[in-house]
């Protein structure tokens, strides 16, 4: 009698843990595309992180020219919301893109930095390097912005 009592607890608590297993499983296939309001973020976000990259050619004169005080003022003023944009598309997207996305975030904000620091220093050099990394930072970190269609 024992042994059966046995054998149907542990048949009953391996069919719960099927179970529990199956219905936290089932979760996976539903996250794997982006709601409809996080992808209404991420256009809102995207909108702003792309005005800010469409600003890059009068950037790249301003750093051409030595004009140390408005290559500052550029990045202070209409390109300073860029990073708080990437952090609010990077919350929306998908748990297996936000690492990358993340990663090239912070390397475009590190290169914004760079190039705020070398304008700062008056170092023409370090200033013409720095652009060219913030150029390429926002050309990667386009290419992780989903658009709706490639969502649909």
């Amino acid at each position: 009698m024992l042994n059966a009592l046995r054998r149907l607890a542990a048949f009953c608590m391996s069919v719960a843990l099927c179970f529990g297993l199956f219905a936290c499983g089932g979760n996976n296939a539903i996250s794997a595309t982006i709601s409809d309001d996080d992808m209404a973020v991420i256009q809102r976000q995207a909108e702003g992180f792309l005005q800010s990259q469409e600003r890059l050619p009068e950037l790249a004169k301003l750093v051409s020219e030595d004009n140390w005080v408005f290559t500052r003022n550029l990045i202070h003023g209409p390109m300073q919301e860029v990073g708080k944009e990437m952090l609010y598309i990077n919350q929306r997207l998908l748990p297996d893109n936000r690492a990358e996305a993340n990663r090239l975030s912070a390397s475009l904000k590190k290169a914004l930095a760079d190039l705020d620091e070398a304008a700062k220093l008056q170092d023409e050099s370090r200033m013409q390097k720095a652009y060219g990394n913030v150029a390429a930072g926002f050309s990667n970190y386009a290419s992780v912005i989903p658009s709706a269609e490639s969502i649909s």
